[in-house]
């Protein structure tokens, strides 16, 4: 069985930074895409940025310039880090893995990030 566990979320003013992490333990194929996704309340969840296990990264435009992905593949971690953040950032952030192929789908449980005007 796969675990995804998050760190990092917290309370941020706008403008400032945080770094998530997350943690992959289990059975990892070497063939995956690891990402981050939000939802904020009342919305449905969506990409905050996605990268392969070769490095090929994918980020929407309202995060694009701001976060970046980054991944070490020997710990099985995944991070976010997130700059010049901005009070519609603010969202719970869920940890996603797509596994091998064909594709099994991994969710962590989610770590909260709240940017304050």
């Amino acid at each position: 069985q796969v675990q995804l566990v998050e760190s990092g979320g917290g309370l941020v003013q706008a403008g400032g930074s945080l770094r998530l992490s997350c943690v992959a333990s289990g059975r990892i194929f070497a063939i995956n895409t690891m990402g981050w996704y939000r939802q904020a309340p009342g919305k449905q969840r969506e990409l905050v940025a996605r990268i392969s296990n070769i490095g090929i990264t994918n980020y929407p435009n309202s995060v694009k310039d701001r976060f970046t992905i980054s991944r070490d593949n020997a710990k099985n971690t995944v991070y976010l880090q997130m700059n010049s953040l901005k009070p519609e950032d603010t969202a719970v952030y869920y940890c996603n893995l797509d596994n091998g192929f064909p594709v099994t789908t991994y969710w962590g449980q989610g770590t909260q990030v709240t940017v304050s005007s």
